[in-house]
């Protein structure tokens, strides 16, 4: 097999194509031929070590991934050779092979694409924990989406508007507001050009949104936590601009409001049969037509350097899949 190999996490620069041994599926896990994978921003953490997780060097990025299950190991009899199938092993994702516990593979129901499939657990599993588990979402209520043209940011959209919600998408671009709206926002700010406050103040009646999904993180943070709506619940997601922002406590005092952390990875660990069920959901809203991951950018595997160049310079709308030969 081949694979690209990080061995000094300095970055992407630094990682390497390589003719690797093809592993063997050891007891609980199976080994899957990858036919696509996709581009997460923690994908570019891990390998400039940033990331709150430091594997063991060297190791094989790529964190999410579909393909065809080609070996079994002892003990796993829900999985056999020949079945289609998505994972978020968190590593092994970027080559042609990678072995992972069959407890973190998702069997693909008949008519969902490998690419889609590969763009689908990461952003779809951590915008659904976000918004119908964390947020306890409403039909009625009003979203804030930030970094909406993004991969969580797109799938949020769909989420929300698939629960009931009306969608306010907030992006860096009039390009990349007017793809919201192509997939079913109700309004968009360009915070690039806009004064957000004041566009939030006025798509929203004075009122504030219910709730604020924020995979942005930086100076956006508080402006927004100050326009959120009584009883707001802001979903801290991630931080995609690159700085960790501090918001005034008191703020959540005078609104009622809610800062809730949203880590799906670790809610998939500690809970596994609630995100079973919330992954079957999600594949029966995708079978219906509801959500589909919005992939801009399809290239081979072994482009992965220019991937992260593009998503290192803010140019992925919705999600990027390196794909292999079948």
């Amino acid at each position: 097999m081949h694979a690209w190999i990080c061995d000094n996490p300095i970055g992407p620069q630094a990682l390497t194509w390589k003719e690797v041994p093809t592993p063997e599926p050891k007891k609980g896990e199976v080994r899957v031929a990858i036919r696509a994978a996709s581009l997460n921003f923690p994908d570019l953490l891990i390998v400039q070590n940033k990331y709150q997780m430091k594997p063991p060097l060297p190791f094989v990025p790529g964190s999410e991934f579909s393909g065809v299950v080609d070996a079994v190991g002892e003990g796993v009899t829900h999985l056999k050779p020949g079945d289609a199938v998505a994972a978020f092993g968190g590593l092994g994702g970027f080559g042609t092979h990678a072995t992972v516990p069959a407890s973190l593979i998702l069997p693909l129901p008949s008519g969902f694409s490998f690419p889609d499939a590969a763009a689908f657990l990461c952003t779809y599993g951590t915008s659904h924990h976000a918004l119908m588990d964390r947020a306890a979402l409403r039909p009625g209520e009003t979203v804030l989406v930030l970094g909406a043209a993004g991969g969580v940011g797109t799938a949020a959209i769909q989420i929300a508007k698939a629960a009931g919600a009306r969608v306010i998408a907030a992006a860096s671009s009039d390009e990349k507001c007017a793809l919201c709206r192509e997939i079913g926002a109700d309004a968009t700010i360009n915070y690039g050009t806009a004064n957000l406050r004041e566009e939030i103040k006025a798509l929203t009646g004075g009122q504030g949104p219910d709730v604020v999904y924020d995979p942005v993180g930086g100076d956006l943070a508080e402006p927004v936590f100050r326009s959120i709506g009584w009883r707001g619940r802001y979903l801290v997601i991630g931080f995609a601009q690159g700085t960790i922002p501090s918001l005034p406590l008191n703020l959540a005092l005078l609104k009622g409001a809610s800062i809730v952390g949203v880590f799906w990875g670790e809610f998939a660990r500690r809970e596994p049969e609630r995100n079973a069920r919330a992954l079957a959901e999600l594949a029966a809203w995708y079978a219906q037509g509801r959500i589909r991951p919005v992939i801009e950018h399809q290239l081979a595997m072994t482009e992965l350097p220019r991937a992260f160049e593009l998503m290192a310079s803010r140019q992925v709308r919705g999600k990027l899949v390196l794909t292999n030969p079948a």
